[in-house]
């Protein structure tokens, strides 16, 4: 009765209070409907902030132990580099020690500036990183380990097989990082459990046969200072483990020398996943090093994190009540305007137009949104100018790979010792001969930032010299050029192959008078190099083919050395430089090789 009263004498005839009851009831409904939902919005972006600090902390975890292992990597590069040190770490993998230490004082006696033992070069790098333990050289050859801890005691261990399991576990040992083995252990008797295996293969520099390997014991001292820095948002404990699930670190310091409890959960977890019992593990793997890094964070614990957003937002839903009921209907008009706006853009760049972009100056919500999408578009046609500088990496990569492979090394001391031996027999032309190609050798293995035009006629020079002694009277050659071009910089062997292939192909050892004539000078903005000779020649099928052959990528087969030499230039300097061919059959064959000019472009030798 007292409800169909007050109906009856307050709403039934009052339209505007009807609307506003009506419209107040819709606003409260749907700010508790939106309330709920954005207590459970936030309360996941809660969740998420926490588990992407503990990722943080994960990535900041797998940087360190992933730089340990470059660290290893460059150490290896750094002695790689050292010829001194390479050929005594090579010495010592492939020799009993014995005669390692008399190698090591013949060079002393020898030269006085023989460079550092490689044992003592490895030592001071333990003795820098206080995180090394353990510090272990082990030769597969010789079957010894060499080891070295951070009390600077050393000790040389015999591995043989049958005495020791050690050989087979350097043998199937294919993790990089990981825990140290058991017999490793027992050898070094070293027991403690918050240690972490390093491993990287020594290969003998010139055969790239492995000869042994390089294995270091890092503690996690240093693993628990990088996480120092993120310890004040840091939820749960950070692991890192082998995939089989053995723990290497744990930042909780419980489960050393065990398994990690979720280890049946690690395969079939991609990135995030939630476990029954409400614990949340993130995984990152890092492919290159072998190793995972998981972080375990109950739910109660990252629920601590937003216990208080219920009241604030219960606070916040009866003020928006308030102001709701007044201004909802502009508000949402304005909103339906600008989010069609935004659905209008993205069907523009749906269609293709990369150049459309919304204008929005506010810095609300749809203002981020719209900046967003006008930062990503502006990303995206950098990305795309990017795709062309990649490509022409890319040629540069290819020039490199063609020059690296016809840049010869030669052990030019040997032939000194064997030109000396000639010289003392009486063979002075020998002699003579083992000395031109000692210094062409010389010319071939020689590092230069800059090599230029007078460096490469040397080259040639010399080659052509070892030939003259050998036919003596009956081969003789000529070089023409300009000394203003003897600075110009150009590609390390571009003419040497052309002399060759005229050796190996054009010379007529029946006739005396085989003659070649290098020309060198400056033609209309370009260098050119013409070589002639009075050889063989070539029919003109013959010429057509190897005309054809210069432009084809092939790496093997006949005419390689005017190939490369064709495309290396292309590479390098554009398509209008390279080689041309002339020749006639009983004439000769005449080979003209374009350079730029002395103006124009540099060419550093790779």
């Amino acid at each position: 009765m007292g409800v169909r009263r007050i109906y009856r004498n307050y709403l039934k005839n009052n339209l505007f209070l009807k609307m506003i009851l009506m419209f107040s009831l819709i606003t409260i409904l749907t700010i508790i409907t939106l309330s709920y939902l954005m207590f459970s919005f936030m309360s996941q972006s809660i969740v998420q902030r926490e588990l992407a600090n503990q990722k943080k902390a994960m990535e900041g975890v797998s940087s360190y132990v992933n730089g340990k292992f470059e660290w290893m990597q460059s150490l290896l590069t750094d002695i790689y580099q050292n010829d001194a040190l390479s050929a005594n770490m090579s010495y010592f993998l492939q020799h009993p020690y014995q005669e390692y230490a008399e190698h090591r004082l013949d060079q002393f006696y020898k030269d006085t500036n023989f460079s550092t033992d490689v044992l003592k070069y490895l030592q001071n790098k333990l003795d820098v990183d206080p995180d090394i333990q353990n510090l272990m050289l082990y030769s597969a050859e010789e079957q010894y380990l060499y080891t070295y801890n951070s009390n600077r005691l050393s000790k040389l261990i015999s591995t043989n097989a049958s005495r020791s399991y050690i050989p087979d576990i350097m043998a199937q040992e294919t993790r990089t990082i990981a825990l140290p083995n058991i017999w490793m252990r027992k050898t070094l008797n070293q027991w403690d459990p918050r240690l972490y295996s390093i491993r990287v293969p020594v290969n003998d520099k010139y055969s790239l046969k492995n000869i042994g390997q390089l294995l270091l014991y890092f503690n996690s001292d240093g693993i628990v200072r990088a996480l120092e820095s993120y310890k004040p948002d840091l939820k749960g404990t950070i692991f890192v483990m082998t995939p089989d699930g053995d723990v290497m670190f744990d930042s909780s310091g419980q489960y050393y020398g065990k398994k990690f409890p979720y280890t049946d959960r690690i395969n079939s977890l991609y990135d995030t996943g939630t476990l029954q019992n409400g614990m949340y593990l993130t995984k990152l793997t890092q492919s290159r090093g072998g190793f995972i890094v998981m972080g375990a964070a109950p739910k109660e614990e990252i629920a601590a994190s937003y216990r208080g957003l219920r009241n604030t937002i219960l606070l916040v839903s009866a003020i928006a009540i308030l102001f709701a009921i007044l201004i909802p209907s502009l508000f949402i008009m304005n909103f339906a305007k600008r989010t069609n706006r935004i659905i209008q853009f993205t069907r523009r760049v749906k269609r293709g137009d990369l150049k459309a972009r919304i204008r929005d100056t506010r810095e609300d919500e749809l203002g981020q949104i719209s900046k967003s999408f006008n930062d990503m578009l502006d990303e995206l046609n950098n990305y795309i100018d990017r795709v062309y500088k990649a490509e022409i990496k890319q040629k540069h990569t290819e020039l490199t790979a063609l020059q690296a492979r016809i840049n010869p090394h030669f052990l030019y001391n040997t032939l000194e010792v064997i030109r000396m031996r000639a010289l003392s027999q009486g063979a002075s032309d020998v002699g003579e001969m083992i000395y031109s190609l000692s210094v062409l050798f010389k010319s071939f293995v020689q590092q230069k930032t800059i090599y230029t035009m007078k460096d490469e006629v040397e080259a040639c020079r010399m080659y052509l010299e070892l030939f003259r002694i050998r036919y003596k009277d009956r081969f003789s050659y000529e070089i023409v050029w300009e000394r203003d071009l003897a600075h110009v910089q150009i590609l390390k062997m571009s003419l040497q192959p052309i002399i060759e292939n005229y050796v190996v192909h054009g010379i007529r050892s029946d006739r005396k008078d085989n003659r070649l004539t290098i020309t060198i000078g400056e033609e209309g903005g370009f260098v050119r190099v013409r070589v002639q000779d009075n050889g063989n020649g070539m029919t003109e099928e013959k010429l057509a083919e190897i005309t054809k052959k210069l432009d084809r990528e092939e790496t093997e087969g006949e005419s390689f050395g005017l190939r490369s030499v064709h495309e290396r230039l292309k590479l390098q300097y554009g398509s209008e430089y390279g080689i041309e061919l002339h020749s006639e059959p009983g004439q000769g064959t005449t080979v003209i090789v374009r350079y730029p000019g002395a103006e124009g472009q540099e060419a550093a030798h790779v």
